[in-house]
């Protein structure tokens, strides 16, 4: 799909893709913070899966969006970077800096009444966008898989002291929504939190290098199945490297709380498979009534998923409609949530094409 120079951070597959993500966001979110509060999680192959800590799925719908928002960013900086214009390059870089702090604030209070919210990491990852969009790929690649390893390196370092008798909880296992102190705001972001930028980083890069591919056509179907074949030959690897290595468990771990290359290797195996199958079945079913509900409530990411935070609020811990249970009501409260949210945000974009808060927040950042 090749994009023209009037392209922007919009697009129906990328729509698509935000709207799936986030509708698995929510899945897993309010699976996790139910059993948070008491519910059972179960010991079936379905409780396993959804699993919000460990599970296969744990983090991975997280991982795309993260994904989809480093395609933006390329779609967004395009012209700018293309003209080799200074002053449209400074422009569109605090366009960035902009949604980057806004975000990150706008998280910030988040996180006091839902603790591990995505919305500040996301603001971080928008002001390391705003300083990485002019470098080439292969700078891209290199500093994603430098905070792929450094991550590791950490880890492996913690891992380490702690065999020796040493405490490290200072580094890792901090909780900045009690202290509320700078150095716990900054290694939540940097390598503590629940997304934190090591080593997520390395999915806003891979997104920006499909983008760049996107916009000069040469994310075609041949690449989309050699992308697609790679992801599950990573996922693969991944499972089979972590089941035979002869080192620690933590080192080999596919769990996102321990933040291991292996980790890394199958959520971006995972992630790539995603985009690779998504991309071609919504542009191939754009007409469909399900396709196009999808892609408005992609449009409208930023305004559900804030409200999916009030939603639990509300219904579980003041009117107490829905008490913690099993992975059955968590899956129930979800889809519900999700069926009335789809109609909401089809029901809004008569009036807006953006949610009300994707507005607002557009407004305040825009050049």
């Amino acid at each position: 799909m090749a994009v023209s120079d009037t392209v922007t951070d919009r697009d129906p597959e990328l729509d698509v893709l935000r709207g799936l993500a986030l509708i698995g966001v929510c899945i897993m979110n309010y699976h996790g913070y139910l059993v948070l509060r008491g519910a059972t999680p179960g010991d079936g192959l379905l409780a396993r899966v959804f699993d919000p800590w460990r599970g296969p799925l744990a983090t991975r719908f997280a991982a795309v969006f993260v994904t989809v928002a480093g395609v933006g960013v390329v779609l967004l900086t395009h012209r700018a970077r293309s003209s080799g214009d200074r002053a449209a390059i400074s422009a569109v870089r605090w366009v960035l800096v902009r949604r980057g702090v806004l975000l990150f604030a706008f998280g910030w209070f988040l996180d006091w009444v839902w603790p591990g919210t995505i919305l500040f990491f996301y603001g971080a990852y928008f002001l390391m966008a705003a300083a990485l969009f002019t470098l080439r790929c292969r700078w891209l690649v290199l500093i994603g898989a430098m905070a792929a390893v450094a991550a590791a390196a950490v880890q492996w370092w913690s891992v380490d002291r702690m065999h020796h008798g040493h405490d490290t909880s200072w580094l890792l296992q901090g909780e900045s929504e009690a202290t509320k102190s700078p150095r716990d705001l900054l290694f939540d972001v940097a390598v503590r939190g629940t997304h934190p930028l090591l080593p997520w980083l390395v999915f806003l890069c891979l997104g920006m290098v499909l983008g760049r591919r996107l916009i000069d056509g040469r994310l075609h179907v041949i690449a989309r199945t050699q992308l697609a074949f790679a992801g599950v030959l990573a996922v693969a690897t991944g499972y089979v490297l972590r089941d035979s290595l002869p080192v620690d468990a933590t080192l080999r771990s596919t769990f996102p709380v321990d933040r291991g290359l292996l980790y890394v290797l199958t959520t971006l195996g995972s992630t790539a498979v995603a985009i690779a199958v998504v991309g071609p079945l919504a542009r191939r079913w754009s007409s469909s009534a399900p396709v196009r509900w999808l892609a408005v409530t992609g449009r409208t990411t930023l305004t559900l998923y804030v409200l999916h935070v009030l939603c639990f609020g509300l219904v579980v811990d003041w009117l107490e409609w829905v008490r913690p249970g099993g992975l059955t009501t968590s899956l129930l409260f979800a889809a519900v949530f999700w069926v009335v949210a789809v109609a909401a945000a089809n029901l809004w974009s008569r009036v807006r094409p953006l949610g009300p808060l994707e507005w607002w927040y557009r407004r305040f950042s825009r050049a």
